[in-house]
């Protein structure tokens, strides 16, 4: 079994306040979820109105789907004019715990 995880640091355009970011990242959130089929959720700077943290994890049978996804996925958020992609982390690993694999930011 593989497990893939992605995070993303952001910053939003013209906000100012949490409600006009909550307008955007739930959405953002709701179509990662939709169209790639992970578990996402807003994951950090929840008290900050210009930033926000988003991550998505997923589990497969097969190593490359879970790459694939996360490449899809990263592409998905790069793509967005809404917000100003900061950063980009994610994590490989094997439920054989000796095989492991931190994937660059692309």
């Amino acid at each position: 079994m593989w497990i893939g995880w992605i995070e993303f640091d952001i910053r939003l355009g013209d906000v100012h306040s949490l409600k006009e970011k909550r307008s955007i990242v739930r959405p953002i959130v709701a179509e990662l979820q939709r169209r790639f089929a992970l578990a996402a959720a807003e994951t950090d700077s929840v008290d900050l109105y210009r930033r926000a943290g988003i991550g998505g994890s997923l589990v497969s049978i097969d190593r490359r789907h879970v790459v694939e996804v996360l490449d899809s996925v990263e592409r998905f958020m790069a793509a967005r004019p809404e917000i100003e992609l900061l950063s980009a982390h994610r994590h490989l690993s094997s439920s054989d715990d000796d095989e492991q694999d931190e994937l660059p930011f692309s």
